[in-house]
């Protein structure tokens, strides 16, 4: 099947509007983990996903402390050469493996950065990673200079195609672009979580630079299936159970900012998370949206926002939903 695309700011790559997020893909069992997860429902997942038209995958090191990755190196030996999707990563978050539910530190070593992209590439089982990307701006104190220099390295030594970060505000995309052009940004995007809109997605839109956006269904809040009581059951160890928009009063907004897309997603027969979806490829600058999906069932839940154009009255009417319900904070409508 095809699925639209869009370039990613000037890195050369072409990728659909939708890609497949592999972070449930790692498991429970971790500080950030969605619970257990079966590996085989995963690979299922990633291959229908590509069955379906996605041209590109998500994961991080950090996901399940390399599982994950591991699991998408799985998924991609049964994928025909000829098929096999674009694949992206993240490091720099550096984990304890005696304390697997302590949060990882954020460090960005220009030593350490080599040894995590050889680590991922193992994991993964490619030569080249499409796309990678430092996952949280650095804690200890190391100049973004000095990491930025590291990463276009191994861009300089074929071992990456094109780099990126994830999580950085507009100063330190600027100190970055002055050693070397940033070639996208991954940062949180949602109608709930829409703060990105108002300066860091259009300083890559001036910039050249893509915008990969996750998070666009708000963690799944933003979809049929959940409600009050689905948050009661999650898995113990299913970091949902911490995250602030999961808790009150806050859930129930965003619940009600639920509800008032089911009549455009009614409308267009299409599920509401495709709604959520649509939403973030709505605004100018952003190339394409991060999914997750732990089942094939989930992947078709969300697919249909590939190519699903929001109305400017849908638009409206979603801006109109934010402001009665009070849901999130940032600009309203693209």
């Amino acid at each position: 099947m095809s699925l639209p695309k869009r370039p990613l700011g000037k890195s050369g790559l072409e990728i659909t509007t939708v890609g497949f997020g592999a972070w449930a893909a790692g498991g429970g069992g971790w500080a950030f983990g969605w619970g257990p997860q079966d590996d085989a429902a995963s690979v299922a997942a990633i291959r229908h996903a590509v069955a379906r038209g996605v041209n590109w995958i998500d994961t991080a090191a950090v996901y399940g402390l390399g599982h994950s990755e591991e699991v998408v190196g799985r998924a991609l030996r049964e994928i025909p050469a000829a098929e096999r999707p674009l694949v992206f990563t993240k490091c720099g978050l550096h984990w304890d493996e005696a304390d697997r539910m302590k949060q990882a530190k954020r460090i960005l070593s220009p030593d350490s950065i080599p040894r995590e992209c050889e680590a991922s590439l193992r994991r993964l089982g490619v030569e080249r990673l499409d796309l990678f990307q430092f996952h949280w701006p650095d804690e200890s104190g190391i100049p973004v200079e000095e990491s930025w220099g590291a990463l276009v390295k191994l861009v300089e030594q074929g071992k990456v195609r094109a780099a990126g970060v994830s999580n950085f505000g507009v100063p330190l995309l600027e100190r970055c672009e002055a050693v070397r052009h940033v070639d996208s940004l991954q940062p949180p995007f949602s109608a709930i979580r829409r703060g990105v809109a108002a300066a860091e997605i259009p300083w890559c839109a001036a910039h050249g630079t893509g915008v990969i956006v996750y998070g666009p269904m708000q963690s799944g809040l933003l979809t049929d299936a959940f409600s009050e009581e689905r948050m009661q059951a999650l898995a113990a160890d299913d970091w949902r159970r911490r995250a602030p928009e999961c808790q009150p009063p806050k859930l129930q907004r965003n619940l009600a900012l639920r509800d008032a897309l089911r009549p455009i997603a009614q409308a267009r027969g299409v599920a509401v998370g495709a709604v959520a979806v649509a939403w973030t490829l709505a605004w100018p600058g952003v190339s394409g949206a991060i999914v997750g999906a732990r089942s094939p069932e989930q992947v078709d839940g969300w697919i249909a926002a590939a190519d699903l154009r929001l109305e400017p009255a849908e638009l409206d009417a979603i801006a109109a939903a934010l402001e009665r319900t009070c849901a999130g904070a940032g600009p309203l409508r693209p």
